[in-house]
Order: structure tokens, then C-alpha cells, then sequence
């Protein structure tokens, strides 16, 4: 595994694991490696420079980028916009029912009363989407990747 520091052309800061270098290549020529806050494919690699701290019991390597901060963890919202984001995540994860690859069929299967009405959030297909707003089935996009999502 490897860690990398990006940066994306709106200027976000951000680290992500990849499995190998040419991991990171092969998804980023595939325009698969996003910015975490914005979304832009247009991203880079920031300068870092290792950090290693060689006392104490727990020995630790960081990372900082060129100015010599220190690069922001994923694990931590960064900015007001990212805690507000972050914040809508918790809601809908802790007001909703996951339903997965089942999305499009459940939220049919609600609009149609077979299924009783709650709120719910998953996985949809652009075509299957596409279809539910034809049907005047209310739906939206969320801003964010599901947790659950393993592919």
C-alpha cells in the first residue's frame, strides 16, 4: 500500500491509499481518482516530503507537503464546507435505511406502496435514475460515495 498526498486544480489538499504506484496510474489515466471535496478528476500528485519521528515507543512516519504542513487525513473534515458535508452524511446514514444495489427496485417498489414508505439510500445506475424521474419517482443524487460500496 501507498499513501499519497493529491491536490486537485481548485487547490484541496487531500491523502489517499492506493495499492501500488501503478494502481494509482491505471485509475488516475482512467479518470477514477477524484478530489475528495469537489469531485474534479483534474488531480495531481502534491510535493511531500517524509517525516520521521525515530523516538519514543510509538514510532511514527508523516507526512507534510512542500510549505511544510501537514498534509489534512481524510478521517477529519478540513474546511466548514467538509464538516457540513459530513454532517448531512451522518443525518441521512442515521435517518435512512441502506438498500443497496436494490435502490432503483425499492424506491419503485415504495412509489407503488408494495414496500412500506421510509427514506432510503443506495446505489442507482444513471439509466435506472433516468427511469425512476421519468416515473415521477422523487429521487436525487447524493454527494457523497456510500461507506457500504465495495467495488
Amino acid at each position: 500500500m501507498i499513501k499519497y498526498s493529491l491536490i486537485c486544480a481548485e487547490k484541496h489538499r487531500f491523502e489517499i491509499w492506493f495499492a501500488s504506484a501503478a494502481a494509482y496510474e491505471s485509475l488516475k489515466t482512467s479518470k477514477m481518482v477524484t478530489c475528495a471535496i469537489c469531485g474534479s478528476v483534474d488531480v495531481e500528485k502534491a510535493i511531500m516530503a517524509p517525516s520521521v519521528r525515530t523516538h519514543g515507543a510509538n514510532r511514527k512516519v508523516e507526512t507534510e507537503d512542500a510549505g511544510g504542513a501537514a498534509a489534512h487525513p481524510l478521517s477529519e473534515p478540513a474546511s466548514d464546507r467538509e464538516k457540513a458535508l459530513a454532517e448531512l452524511r451522518k443525518k441521512i446514514e442515521s435517518t435512512s435505511d441502506y438498500v443497496g444495489q436494490d435502490f432503483a427496485r425499492e424506491a419503485r417498489a415504495i412509489h407503488e406502496g408494495d414496500s412500506p414508505r421510509r427514506s432510503i439510500h443506495g446505489e442507482a445506475n444513471a439509466s435506472e435514475a433516468k427511469s425512476l424521474i421519468e416515473d415521477g419517482i422523487p429521487v436525487l443524487p447524493l454527494p457523497f460515495l456510500s461507506r457500504r460500496k465495495t467495488s
